[in-house]
């Protein structure tokens, strides 16, 4: 058997045995990941982890134990944050250590890589004190050091822009509002509070006006949560700096505005919508960030059941035709497009977007971005690029009679046409369209395909459990034996969240699609001509072989990616 290390070290232990000792993993499991490392020439950890064999935490407590040093959990255990900074920041961050305390007349300290011994002589070198290293897993430790120094420079900038603005209220010079925007503690704490937003995975934030000061919560996986609360006096100084950023007209106070701006946040470039809003205890803004490196996702990472992907496949890689992608405002239907145009995206393709807002650019894309005051609309800009050859056409969303009627001509005519509506199901979108007033035969010639799909939020690999839900809970949410006869997995396998640093103790970590996906069957067709009840035409499109949005829900849930509490809450 291989000797193994996860710190580029020989041991003398080997991690297989210490596993195996502990009940963690079984020698069959052992073997296989054997054979895997011999192939992929990882480290054993690392293929353990990839193949879903161990929990990250079950790792590290081995590894503890095969080199005789502490093991521990800092969620369990968390840092003094001001005996923390004892380690200069930069080199905490540089090496994943957080100071713990003294134990021994040593300085104990987390470490990712404990065994390094080049890291613990810069330790001993800037602390003048001997090191007692311990093993910590490495997102806690990120954490742990966000809290150390991050919050505390956020709560150093909000104090010192407190002091700054003298306890005033309000400002309502123009010069005093300009001067304190561009006040050095403002700004401060406003890049800290971005940069805290995107390590949280955050997707937007929202800065409220509440009758004590601002009230900033950020929306994860699709939930709100409380992150701080700043001074009332602080309020006109950041509110004017993020009008200024998104360069809208800080004077003005009574009217909604909306803005936009780009930041470089590391090697990463973040597209930040501002929209403001005048409330009763003054404005409120919200940031949509849109991160540049989302719009890499494959379709195949959208979460599509197998079957639903197949048939969604099958539809955009026709030369013509209308695509449809439903669902509420934040389902996800944006990504998906993106992703569908990343996947037809090539030398051979003429590719034409129409967008209001253009969320992402796209290298390879004709994109063109509304302007309603210049007299650039959908139907305006849509009526422009057929003449311009295109193979593929976006439209953003179709909100009226005149774009709908525009985008049916072009499917009708070679052209490839993906757009959004915002309708609840597959089934239903077709008799949205008749209600708009496009006639029933464009509807069925133009439309090949309909995706309705929701965002659930998806269960922390590292803390979750398995779970023996109550039968009538699954019965209730429609689950039955017979769907796993659509799935690869002998038997359901549920879960439940429990919580963790990794997941903000929240028990879920990033999202999944839920799709249902309707081809345009002749029989869905002639229903669309009689005007059949949305009822009637979902029944036949489960007939065709389509899975429901519950449906499929149900099938990711039993692999273990999520609850049915949770499809509750997203899928209706």
């Amino acid at each position: 058997m291989d000797r193994v290390t996860d710190i580029g070290t020989r041991v003398r232990r080997q991690l297989g045995d210490i596993l195996i000792a502990n009940g963690v993993i079984t020698m069959e499991q052992l073997k296989t990941a054997l054979e895997e490392q011999r192939r992929t020439k990882r480290r054993l950890g690392e293929v353990m982890l990839s193949l879903g064999i161990l929990f990250p935490t079950d790792l590290h407590k081995a590894l503890a134990e095969q080199q005789d040093i502490e093991a521990l959990d800092l969620e369990v255990t968390p840092p003094d944050p001001e005996f923390a900074k004892i380690l200069p920041e930069p080199l905490a961050r540089r090496i994943g250590a957080v100071a713990m305390g003294e134990q021994d007349g040593k300085l104990k300290v987390a470490m990712a890589e404990p065994f390094n011994v080049f890291a613990i002589d810069d330790l001993r070198a800037a602390t003048g004190q001997r090191i007692l290293p311990a093993l910590a897993d490495p997102s806690q430790i990120e954490r742990a050091l966000s809290i150390v120094y991050e919050d505390g420079k956020a709560e150093s900038a909000v104090a010192a822009a407190a002091e700054a603005a003298g306890g005033s209220n309000e400002s309502n010079r123009l010069s005093d509002m300009t001067e304190i925007a561009d006040d050095g503690p403002i700004v401060k704490f406003i890049n800290l509070l971005l940069k805290r937003a995107i390590q949280d995975r955050a997707s937007d934030i929202h800065v409220e006006a509440a009758p004590d000061g601002l009230r900033i919560r950020f929306r994860v996986d699709g939930v709100l949560r409380d992150v701080m609360k700043s001074p009332k006096s602080v309020q006109s100084g950041v509110l004017s700096r993020l009008k200024i950023m998104a360069e809208m007209d800080i004077a003005e106070k009574r009217v909604p505005q909306d803005g936009r701006t780009t930041m470089k946040m590391g090697n990463r470039t973040v597209d930040l919508r501002v929209v403001t809003v005048p409330t009763v205890y003054g404005e409120s803004v919200v940031l949509r960030i849109l991160d540049q490196g989302s719009t890499k996702l494959e379709i195949a990472q959208l979460g599509f059941h197998p079957q639903a992907l197949e048939r969604f496949q099958s539809a955009y890689n026709k030369p013509a035709g209308g695509i449809l992608v439903t669902g509420p405002t934040g389902s996800g239907k944006t990504t998906t497009l993106y992703s569908t145009l990343n996947e037809l995206n090539d030398e051979s393709r003429a590719i034409v977007t129409v967008e209001d807002p253009v969320e992402y650019k796209i290298k390879g894309l004709k994109q063109m971005q509304m302007n309603a005051k210049a007299g650039l609309t959908f139907a305006s800009s849509l009526r422009a690029i057929l003449r311009a050859d295109p193979d593929v056409v976006l439209v953003g969303e179709i909100r009226d009679l005149e774009t709908a009627q525009i985008a049916a001509e072009a499917a009708l005519t070679g052209h490839l046409v993906l757009s959004t509506l915002h309708t609840n199901d597959s089934a239903s979108t077709p008799l949205r369209l008749l209600e708009m007033g496009v006639e029933p035969f464009m509807v069925t010639a133009a439309i090949t395909c309909i995706v309705a799909q929701r965002l659930a939020r998806r269960l922390c690999p590292d803390c979750s459990v398995p779970d023996d839900p109550d039968p009538a809970v699954l019965s209730k949410a429609g689950w039955s034996d017979e769907l796993l006869e659509r799935t690869d997995i002998a038997r359901a396998q549920w879960r439940k969240p429990v919580g963790c640093a990794k997941c903000n103790h929240s028990g879920f970590r990033g999202r999944f699609g839920v799709h249902e996906v309707m081809l345009m069957s002749p029989e869905i067709q002639q229903m669309v001509l009689n005007r059949a009840a949305a009822v009637d035409i979902q029944a036949q499109a489960v007939a065709d072989g389509m899975l429901t949005l519950r449906q499929d829900g149900l099938l990711k849930a039993a692999h273990g990616l999520t609850t049915v509490q949770e499809l509750g809450r997203s899928v209706a």
